[in-house]
């Protein structure tokens, strides 16, 4: 296989802002059909990033037919993850699904055991693993450069930044607010630079104070607040059953200051390190404390380093389908993620904490 026919499966704002530039930058993959509910935005998407000869289908299952389509990308509304990337990988189609990887992590472990069964690879896209500054850390950890990690502290706050437009505001096609659809990726990141994968407790809250006030303020423009029926914010304290710790803080809509997406700060017995003002490294050492900026900007073999997280990621995808390699982002990696989001939910909603033990 020299070209990978790709499949987009929803043309909305994520496909047409991520997903189809990044896959019109790499030669090997070629986008040859697409389906959306709204038909005029598929042949939209069609018309930009397709083929001379790509196809535009009307059921989605027309397409998973296709036996020129060898990979399909779900960019869809959270509860039809599972069951349109079941049905693909039932007809021998490779999946990229958007995160998180299910509304339910009953449904995400439905997706990962039709994959081992089919044979055929599972992706979730978290493109923040693939920029610069993630890579960078996450090299650091893997060559013992921190030690033994026991704290983690995953970030996904926003201080108002609702998004008003398509479901997601909606609890029953989205699962949740800001904790599945940012904290996702917050957690992704801290789980991946411990390589820890085994949660024992999870304690979590969440809140809707900001949601039924509204906000002209809103990055996005006032939401409506009877549509409002996810959470505006949720935090967890996650414990691991090596004993280490990681706190996961996210929010849409929070009276702070103290915002930022989608990054990490870890402590371990060597070091320490933090993504929150740049790249920064800190411990001890010759008897005096030091902190140490990473400086991103650079070259390889006088080569600039790429740093497009989501060309990065979809490079690395085609190349797994290319070469016949693990994704770097796993489906057990993510249905981890998955269940843990779902204890933060079930712990807010018990009052108590919830036990994988």
């Amino acid at each position: 296989m020299s070209k990978v026919n790709v499949g987009m499966i929803g043309c909305g704002g994520i496909a047409i802002g991520k997903h189809l530039p990044s896959l019109a930058k790499i030669p090997e993959a070629q986008v040859v059909a697409f389906f959306d509910v709204a038909a005029d935005r598929a042949h939209d998407a069609k018309n930009r990033f397709g083929t001379h000869d790509a196809r535009v289908y009307h059921d989605v299952y027309e397409l998973l037919r296709d036996p020129d389509v060898h990979v399909v990308h779900v960019c869809t509304p959270n509860d039809t993850h599972a069951e349109i990337s079941i049905a693909a990988l039932e007809h021998g189609k490779h999946v990229l699904c958007e995160k998180p990887m299910a509304r339910t992590s009953h449904d995400a472990r439905r997706m990962l055991e039709t994959s081992e069964r089919t044979g055929k690879k599972l992706s979730i896209a978290y493109q923040n693993r693939f920029r610069a500054d993630s890579r960078w850390l996450y090299e650091a950890c893997r060559a013992g450069e921190l030690g033994e990690v026991y704290l983690a502290k995953a970030h996904a706050v926003r201080r108002r930044a609702v998004p008003t437009w398509g479901v997601f505001l909606d609890k029953e096609k989205q699962g949740g607010g800001p904790l599945i659809d940012i904290g996702t990726h917050a957690l992704d990141l801290a789980l991946w630079m411990m390589d820890n994968y085994e949660p024992r407790t999870v304690l979590g809250t969440t809140y809707r104070k900001l949601a039924e006030q509204g906000s002209g303020a809103n990055l996005w423009g006032p939401w409506d607040p009877a549509k409002f029926t996810v959470e505006d914010s949720a935090f967890a304290m996650i414990t691991m059953k090596n004993g280490a710790t990681v706190w996961l803080e996210s929010s849409w809509a929070l009276n702070t200051l103290d915002v930022d997406e989608a990054k990490v700060s870890l402590s371990g017995t060597k070091a320490g390190a933090d993504m929150r003002k740049g790249l920064r490294v800190n411990g001890e050492q010759h008897g005096r404390l030091y902190t140490q900026e990473i400086q991103m900007a650079g070259d390889f073999g006088g080569n600039p380093m790429p740093d497009d997280a989501a060309e990065q990621e979809a490079r690395a995808w085609i190349n797994a389908i290319l070469h016949d390699q693990a994704p770097v982002v796993t489906a057990k990696q993510a249905l981890v993620v998955q269940e843990i989001l779902e204890a933060v939910y079930e712990s807010a909603g018990k009052g108590q904490a919830i036990s994988f033990v």
